[in-house]
């Protein structure tokens, strides 16, 4: 869905942790967000000053889960200034919305598809399994990263460490899945690994949507901060994407 015009202010209604991450939940009764799409978010205080007076611009956040009467729930790690105000907020706290922006993943033609999931860019497959299903392989550093994969029904868990699930790479597991039978991907995570992911499904010769990740200033395709090449030509992740189809990535 397009995003209402406009910032709109909303109210923390739930803050908890899991493992490395925090799970925020509001409530957008403008709009209904689908699996993929993300909002810029920013805390209502203490948000453009402070120890090196950051920071200015709103964070590009994935819904993670949509529910009843708005509801949203976003998954966050803090990494630096944006999301670490994010993290700090606590119920009752005000919260600044713009969104939802971008496409998002499309309506899969058969239920099994494979949810690749890395880090933080686990987050929108949640709700991509929620409304479709799917059997999701995630890769997690460690195990208080992995602590994210129980927001998934039977996920299988790949970690850099060995210490939770499979030692090693996400895409190692992929690798298992689509040699005993090929089907549709739809993934998200840094940009190596989607690289990586990119490259096994051409192999295989599968359908895939890639949901990508790029440092954001405005969210609407104004700044071209976030442009991505593509078969044809550069794209803006914010506008064209952030879900592509894995075919049109150079």
């Amino acid at each position: 869905m397009s995003a209402p015009f406009g910032r709109r202010s909303s109210v923390l209604l739930s803050r908890r942790v899991v493992g490395r991450y925090v799970v925020l939940g509001t409530a957008d009764e403008l709009a209904v967000a689908e699996p993929g799409q993300f909002y810029m978010l920013a805390a209502a205080e203490r948000w453009g000053g402070g120890e090196g007076e950051r920071p200015f611009l709103g964070r590009a956040v994935s819904v993670m889960r949509v529910g009843d009467r708005g509801l949203l729930e976003f998954l966050l790690e803090d990494v630096g200034p944006g999301t670490k105000r994010l993290c700090e907020l606590e119920v009752g706290e005000g919260l600044i919305l713009v969104g939802p922006f971008g496409h998002g993943f499309s309506v899969p033609e058969e239920p099994d598809t494979l949810l690749v999931g890395g880090g933080i860019g686990i987050a929108p497959l949640v709700a991509v399994q929620e409304a479709w299903g799917g059997r999701a392989l995630l890769g997690f550093r460690d195990a208080g990263h992995a602590a994210g994969a129980g927001l998934f029904s039977e996920p299988t868990v790949a970690t850099d460490d060995g210490s939770i699930g499979h030692h090693g790479a996400v895409t190692e597991l992929l690798d298992r899945e689509l040699a005993a039978r090929p089907r549709p991907v739809y993934a998200c995570g840094p940009p190596a690994m989607l690289a990586a992911v990119n490259e096994r499904v051409r192999r295989h010769g599968v359908p895939s949507e890639l949901a990508l990740e790029a440092p954001m200033a405005c969210g609407f395709g104004a700044c071209y901060g976030c442009v991505v090449a593509t078969v044809d030509g550069y794209r803006r992740v914010c506008v064209d994407g952030p879900v592509f189809n894995g075919a049109v990535l150079a």
